[in-house]
C-alpha cells in the first residue's frame, strides 16, 4: 500500500508506530548533521526527519530532492523536541526509515505556499498546481460542504434532484446563447442552458411538486468578479405554493447553511419593495449592512435648496444627500477625489457637493450661496451630528440615484462598514414585471417571460402594463443578489397575453415555446421557484469578491481557459462534418 496514515492525522498517540506516507515535497531544510522535509498531501503536513549519523545514506539522498517531489516514505513516529502550533501534526515527526521517489518534478513556475509569488493568469495556466495551494483547496472544501448540506435540507422537504438537458433549444429572451452545431441535423443548433426554467415548470406540470438540482448554467455575456461564462445554480421549483411559501422555504435553506457551515445564526429576512429599494439606496440589491439611505434635499416632497441661485440644485430634478458618519475629518485631498471618482463616466456625476458638521457649526463647499440656518435643516433632515459628513449629488432622479448608490457604497468600504465576516440578508420583493425598452420599442421581462404578474396587477396588463407588479423575489446578502425566483404563469391564456407584451407573435411564440404551452392544457397546478447562485453564495460565506476562487477550473476575464486553451480552432474535417462551412456559406 502507499500510506498507512494521511499527512494530517498523526499525533502523539501514534508515537513509536511505524508508518508509511505519501506526499508532495513542500519545502525541505538542509541543516548539516540533519534534514528536514515537510511531506504534504490533502489533509496536512508532516515533518519527516533524515540523520547523516545514523543514516548517511538516506540522508544525502533526500537531500536532492526538490519541490513538489512525489514521495512514498516509512518511518517510525517520534515525538519532536521543536514543536510546530500551528500544523495538527505539529507535536510529532517521522524518523524516516525508508524513501522512494514516486515522480520526480521540475521546478514549479511559481511557489506552492498560501502566499504565492504567482499572479492570477499564472496560476490560472496552471491550476493543477494552485489547487495544492492550502487556500485553493479550503475554498474548495466550503464549496463541497455547501452543497452536501444543501442536499440534506431540501431532502429532508421531500424535494427530489432531478437532471435536466443540457442540450436545448435557443431562445431570444435572457442573455446570448452558447449555441452548439448538430451533426445528425445539418444546419441546426442546440443551445447550452442559460437555466433549466422550462425544464422545471414542465416536471411541476408532470405532478413532481419539489424538484431542485444544483446544476450547470452557461451564458455568454461579458465577465467580471462574479460573472463566468459557465456557472452553478440551486435550481429549485414546487408545486401548489405562494410567495410566502416560497420566502420561508429558503430563508430557511440559507439559515440552515450559515448555521452548519459557518455556525452563524442570522436574524428573520427583512422585506424590502423594489420601490423602496430603489429610491432611499439607488439599486435593487442594497447592502444593510450599514444605513447610509438617501436623503432628498430636493424631490419626493422635499425642497430645502430652492431660492438661493445655486444654478446646478435650481436647475437639478433632484438633490440627495447621504450622511457619513463621524467622517468629518476627511481632508481637502480626500473631498477632492471622491470628487474626481463620482465625476468618473462610470459613475456619470457632474460633481459632488459636501458640508462637515462640527461643535463649531456646518461649513460647505457651497456656503456662498446658503445661510447657515440653511445648510442647519440639511443638517436635520439627514440627521447629521458633530463629526459628520454631508455628501450630495444632483441631477436627474435615476442617474443621480445611481451616482449616490455606487458612492454610498465606496463610503461604506472606507469607513469599514462592509466586513466580510458581518452578514445582512433581506428580500426584495414586488418588482416590475416589464421595463420599456426605447432602442427596441417594446417591453421586456425584468425577470423572464414565465413570471407571474401580482394577482392584484393582472388587470394592468390590458392598458398600463408598464405599472404592473411582478410576483417576484430576491435574495439579498451583504448587496450581492444571491437568489431570485417568481411565481410562474400557469395558465395558458395569460400566458400567452404576457408573450404577446413582449412583442411575440403567436407563430414565434409557438416556435419557441410551444411545448410549454401545450403542457399547459394538460392541467398545470399552480407553482413556483428561485434559482441561487451557487458560486456566489460560496465566494460570500469565504468573504471573497470574486467567485473564481470557489471554482475548481475558472475561466479568465476574457472568458478564456489558459490551462487547455480554450475555446480554440476546430479542424477543417470537424467544421465540413458539422456542415459549419456551408450554412455560414448559405447565410
Amino acid at each position: 500500500m502507499y500510506r498507512t496514515h494521511t499527512c494530517g492525522e498523526l499525533t502523539i498517540g501514534n508515537a513509536n508506530q511505524t508508518i508509511t506516507l505519501s506526499g508532495w515535497l513542500q519545502r525541505s531544510r538542509d541543516l548539516g548533521g540533519m534534514t528536514f522535509i515537510d511531506l504534504r498531501d490533502r489533509y496536512g503536513i508532516t515533518q519527516l526527519a533524515f540523520n547523516m549519523e545514523t543514516n548517511a545514506t538516506l540522508c544525502t539522498e533526500a537531500r536532492k530532492l526538490g519541490r513538489e517531489y512525489v514521495l512514498q516514505v516509512t518511518g517510525v513516529v517520534k515525538e519532536r523536541e521543536s514543536k510546530n502550533a500551528k500544523i495538527t501534526t505539529g507535536d510529532v515527526e517521522i524518523i524516516v526509515t525508508e524513501l522512494k521517489v514516486l515522480n520526480a518534478s521540475i521546478t514549479p513556475p511559481f511557489t506552492i505556499e498560501e502566499n504565492t509569488d504567482g499572479g492570477d493568469e499564472l496560476r490560472m495556466k496552471y491550476r493543477y498546481l494552485d489547487l495544492r495551494r492550502n487556500a485553493v483547496r479550503k475554498n474548495l472544501e466550503l464549496r463541497h460542504r455547501m452543497a452536501i448540506e444543501t442536499r440534506n435540507y431540501l431532502d429532508k422537504l421531500q424535494f427530489l434532484e432531478v437532471e435536466t438537458p443540457v442540450l436545448i433549444k435557443s431562445t431570444p429572451e435572457g442573455a446570448r446563447d452558447f449555441v452548439v452545431p448538430s451533426r445528425m441535423n445539418e444546419g441546426e443548433f442546440y443551445a447550452l442552458p442559460q437555466s433549466p426554467q422550462t425544464f422545471k415548470q414542465l416536471l411541476m406540470v408532470g405532478g413532481f411538486d419539489r424538484y431542485y438540482q444544483i446544476v450547470k448554467c452557461f451564458r455568454d455575456e461579458d465577465l467580471r468578479a462574479d460573472r463566468q461564462p459557465e456557472f452553478t445554480q440551486i435550481d429549485c421549483e414546487m408545486c401548489f405554493v405562494e410567495q410566502e411559501d416560497i420566502l420561508n422555504t429558503f430563508e430557511g435553506l440559507v439559515k440552515h447553511l450559515f448555521k452548519t457551515v459557518k455556525n452563524v445564526d442570522i436574524p428573520t429576512l427583512t422585506r424590502m419593495t423594489f420601490a423602496h429599494a430603489m429610491k432611499y439606496y439607488g439599486n435593487d440589491k442594497p447592502d444593510i449592512r450599514f444605513d447610509m439611505q438617501f436623503k432628498y434635499l430636493k424631490g419626493d416632497g422635499a425642497d430645502l435648496t430652492a431660492g438661493k441661485g445655486f444654478k446646478v440644485f435650481d436647475d437639478a430634478e433632484c438633490v440627495i444627500a447621504i450622511n457619513a458618519i463621524g467622517a468629518a475629518t476627511y481632508t481637502r485631498k480626500q473631498l477632492d477625489e471622491l470628487t474626481d471618482w463620482v465625476k468618473r463616466p462610470q459613475i456619470g456625476a457632474s460633481g459632488l457637493i459636501y458640508a462637515r458638521v462640527s461643535a463649531d457649526g456646518i461649513k460647505s463647499s457651497v456656503d456662498k450661496f446658503y445661510d447657515v440656518d440653511t445648510l442647519q435643516h440639511w443638517a436635520t433632515a439627514t440627521t447629521a451630528k458633530d463629526g459628520d459628513l454631508l455628501l450630495i449629488l444632483a441631477g436627474s432622479t435615476n442617474k443621480t440615484r445611481k451616482a449616490m448608490s455606487e458612492l454610498r457604497l465606496l463610503m461604506g468600504t472606507q469607513l469599514g462598514l462592509r466586513k466580510s465576516d458581518t452578514f445582512a440578508a433581506h428580500w426584495v420583493v414586488d418588482f416590475p414585471m416589464l421595463e420599456w425598452d426605447e432602442e427596441t420599442k417594446r417591453y421586456h421581462a425584468m425577470h423572464h417571460p414565465f413570471t407571474s404578474p401580482k394577482p392584484e396587477d393582472i388587470h394592468l396588463l390590458n392598458e398600463r402594463a408598464g405599472e404592473a407588479r411582478a410576483n417576484a423575489y430576491d435574495m439579498v446578502i451583504n448587496g450581492v443578489e444571491v437568489g431570485g425566483g417568481s411565481i410562474r404563469i400557469h395558465d395558458a391564456a395569460l400566458q400567452s397575453q404576457v408573450f404577446s407584451l413582449l412583442g411575440f407573435t403567436k407563430e414565434q411564440a409557438e416556435y419557441q415555446f410551444g411545448f410549454l404551452m401545450n403542457a399547459f392544457k394538460y392541467g398545470a397546478p399552480p407553482h413556483g421557484g428561485i434559482a441561487f447562485g451557487f458560486d456566489r453564495l460560496c465566494s460570500l460565506f469565504g468573504g471573497s469578491e470574486t467567485i473564481r476562487d470557489y471554482i475548481a477550473f475558472p475561466k479568465n476575464n476574457s472568458g478564456r481557459d489558459v490551462m487547455i486553451d480554450a475555446p480554440s480552432l476546430i479542424s477543417p474535417e470537424q467544421m465540413k462534418e458539422l456542415a459549419i462551412a456551408t450554412v455560414l456559406n448559405t447565410k
